[in-house]
């Protein structure tokens, strides 16, 4: 298989990620993996083989950044990782497709679906797929609730500004207090996040069901691999009706009769890892679909019952190092060190 280099935006906290591109462009052609963030203090940044400080996705500039960035490094596949960036580049993806560069995103529409929870709800009730009941703050006047009811805001991320609610008087002070406040009705049931692996033509690769068993910053912290096969069907129908391109995660609950849709976000999970361990190798896919290589579906094939528990590494650096915006990782680990410190 040719060579291919690998652009992951938006690197972060995202280590694992980048770790497992560095490792699957490894097996595949000696290809690298280039990194970018707007903060020099982005951990990821340094896992990658070279890393760039770019603006915010919001400037204009981005994209054209983005594309200069592809020539120089010569990248043949693109990874958004961040909600922000998914309209923007599902917009763009013809832009880079026409200079050879695949970008591993869904399409304009689906992101900006995806990216509204109220919108995402509405795409439910016009294809059946079940979910709560979502109002808007502004319409819930006269309405009666059955307690508990979930608070959270239209656009949002990472379970921030999310509440369960209790009561007529922390509604009202909760759709006061959360921006673009919606009210959805409480799903019962395990929760699960299921990573989802589609080709560039939308049809699904691969689907692995994580219960969440901890979330800490609303990213799974502790879970667990699940063959739930009503979960997995659910799953890959969502994310076929939505037209999904590349990795995906559907947040949803089962109770035992029936799954619900919670929510859907177009990109790779924080708690990808699991899925990677558990022999679901998304990354090695997504480099043989970029070369032209017809990765058949790998449905159910992941180890069932692996559990993962997290914990935190840390790097350090010399401050003046960071400030250098375009940085080789060879020359910037040897004057770094890491440590692993187990989190509470």
């Amino acid at each position: 298989m040719k060579k291919i280099n690998v652009l992951v935006t938006a690197a972060s906290r995202r280590v694992p990620l980048v770790r497992a591109f560095t490792e699957a462009v490894g097996k595949f052609g000696n290809g690298r993996v280039i990194t970018t963030d707007i903060n020099p203090l982005s951990p990821a940044l340094y896992f990658g083989h070279k890393h760039h400080i770019v603006p915010l996705t919001t400037d204009r500039h981005y994209i054209p950044i983005i594309e200069s960035i592809c020539d120089v490094e010569d990248i043949g596949l693109v990874i958004p990782t961040i909600d922000d960036e998914l309209p923007i580049f599902g917009k763009a993806r013809s832009r880079f497709e026409h200079v050879g560069v695949r970008v591993a995103i869904s399409s304009e529409q689906t992101g900006l679906i995806c990216n509204d929870k109220y919108e995402t709800f509405l795409f439910c009730r016009r294809n059946g797929i079940s979910a709560p009941e979502t109002i808007l703050a502004k319409d819930i006047e006269g309405r009666n609730f059955q307690y508990p009811v979930v608070v959270k805001p239209r656009f949002g991320r990472g379970s921030v500004n999310v509440f369960n609610v209790q009561s007529d008087e922390q509604l009202r002070l909760f759709t006061n207090y959360v921006p673009d406040a919606l009210v959805q009705d409480y799903a019962y049931g395990t929760e699960f996040t299921v990573d989802v692996l589609s080709n560039f033509k939308g049809n699904v690769i691969s689907v692995v069901p994580r219960e969440r068993l901890v979330i800490r910053a609303g990213v799974s912290d502790k879970g667990v691999t699940r063959r739930k096969l009503e979960v997995m069907d659910f799953a890959a129908d969502v994310a076929e009706r939505l037209q999904i391109v590349g990795a995906s995660n559907i947040q949803c609950k089962w109770d035992g009769r029936e799954v619900t849709l919670i929510e859907v976000n177009p990109r790779f999970s924080g708690g990808i890892p699991l899925t990677l361990a558990s022999g679901a190798d998304f990354p090695s896919w997504l480099l043989q679909m970029t070369a032209g290589i017809d990765v058949r579906p790998q449905i159910g094939k992941f180890q069932d019952g692996l559990a993962m528990m997290s914990f935190e590494e840390s790097i350090f650096a010399k401050e003046s190092d960071l400030l250098r915006r375009d940085t080789d990782k060879p020359r910037m680990l040897s004057r770094m060190r890491m440590v692993s410190s187990y989190v509470n």
